[in-house]
């Protein structure tokens, strides 16, 4: 047989074949005195049989181990690891469903797939996007940082969010905070409102979102985050972020001596 007749009677590509001949799975045939090789029945006997166990699922090492051992005990033992790594990816699978039902059922949004905490979260606000410009792009950075945190920081991260958000004056407060930043898209950084929308927004977020951190305006994240604003939004970003980190904020007055 000529090669295009082996690929042909085992159901595979000329290019397969050659590709097994470099793997060394499959052994040349003699050649004609044409130099055309010349396949046997048995080429196409063990051709079929390199088929069948790719079809499993073996890799094409695997499938070099079992070809090498007559006996046959290797297929069975590369069949049992084949099983049980089936059964995992049946288990990630599941899981994987799961976690997809719960965000369908919390509601999709165009920032998504999110955590289906900050799924819920942005069902709840969600008019606030559609009427600001800010806000939506709020959202964007929000599903950002939950991508790239870890599951104990999300959880951190959407909790504190929830609760910040979870009354109808705290939704108000975040609207007009929102409403002020979309006012300042013109504006110049020393533009007064600027101190205004910092004060505004550093009272919508809660203390505890960046305890214990140690912020560098000058990082690459930071410096990205803020090129992505109009320079009088940027500026009044920069001023929360540094608001939030003041321990003095955290700190209230103590209440005034009582009159002697």
């Amino acid at each position: 047989m000529r090669i295009g007749e082996l690929a042909d009677a085992v159901g595979v590509t000329t290019r397969t074949v050659r590709h097994y001949h470099h793997l060394g799975l499959l052994p040349e045939p003699e050649r004609l005195s044409n130099g055309y090789r010349d396949y046997t029945l048995r080429h196409a006997v063990l051709l079929a049989r390199i088929r069948r166990l790719t079809e499993l699922g073996l890799g094409l090492g695997e499938v070099r181990d079992v070809l090498a051992d007559d006996v046959g005990k290797e297929l069975v033992e590369v069949l049992s690891e084949l099983d049980d790594d089936l059964a995992r990816q049946e288990a990630a699978i599941r899981e994987r469903r799961a976690r997809l039902r719960a965000l369908m059922d919390s509601g999709v949004s165009v920032e998504g797939p999110v955590s289906p905490e900050l799924a819920s979260l942005f069902q709840r606000t969600a008019y606030l996007s559609s009427h600001s410009p800010m806000a939506a792009k709020d959202r964007e950075i929000l599903a950002l940082i939950e991508t790239s945190a870890g599951p104990e920081e999300r959880g951190q991260l959407t909790s504190l969010l929830g609760k910040s958000l979870a009354t109808p004056d705290s939704i108000e407060r975040a609207r007009a905070a929102y409403a002020l930043l979309d006012d300042l898209a013109d504006a110049d950084p020393d533009d007064p409102r600027v101190d205004e929308a910092s004060r505004i927004l550093t009272d919508c977020l809660p203390d505890e979102i960046v305890q214990g951190a140690v912020v560098d305006h000058d990082s690459s994240f930071l410096r990205a985050l803020y090129a992505d604003f109009a320079p009088a939004q940027a500026e009044a970003i920069r001023r929360t972020i540094q608001q939030l980190v003041t321990p003095e904020r955290t700190a209230p007055s103590p209440p005034p001596d009582p009159p002697a």
